[in-house]
């Protein structure tokens, strides 16, 4: 969740924004930094190469946990859970990462040690994951689906 929390200071903007705000935000931060702006000042361009590397990557993450992707995603997601076991799985700093049969991988967010340790240690993960991880934790899709759900 800190990551969460860095990434929306990074762009200004708190939890209820949306995804308009977001590019608003973004769009307005990388005029400022864009390396393209120091062409005479080496050290400022590597320093705003830098910067709006961090920028880029906290604005695909937070598009990509916003609730208007979410729910954009939600059918593909009901699928996946529903219908595709889990293949693999890994826990690090509070982010546990579900590999499904069908390819999609979704990370969730702010899942502790104990409630991993619950998991791994469940007769069925998949019941314990539906009970438990799939609709308690925010998430999103790290990998794409391979196919459409029919």
């Amino acid at each position: 969740m800190k990551k969460i929390t860095d990434y929306r200071k990074l762009l200004n903007v708190d939890k209820t924004a949306d995804l308009k705000t977001l590019k608003s935000s973004y769009r307005n931060i990388m005029k400022e930094c864009h390396p393209d702006k120091f062409v005479n000042d080496e050290e400022g361009r590597i320093e705003a190469e830098e910067k709006s590397t961090k920028i880029i990557e906290a604005y695909h993450f937070l598009i990509s946990i916003c609730p208007e992707t979410i729910e954009q995603q939600l059918p593909i997601y009901q699928e996946s859970i529903a219908n595709s076991a889990i293949t693999d799985y890994d826990w690090k700093s509070h982010v546990l990462e579900i590999t499904f049969q069908d390819g999609s991988k979704y990370e969730y967010f702010g899942v502790t040690k104990n409630e991993y340790i619950k998991f791994i240690n469940a007769d069925s993960i998949g019941r314990f994951a539906r009970r438990h991880i799939f609709y308690s934790y925010p998430y999103r899709n790290v990998l794409k689906t391979t196919e459409a759900p029919q």
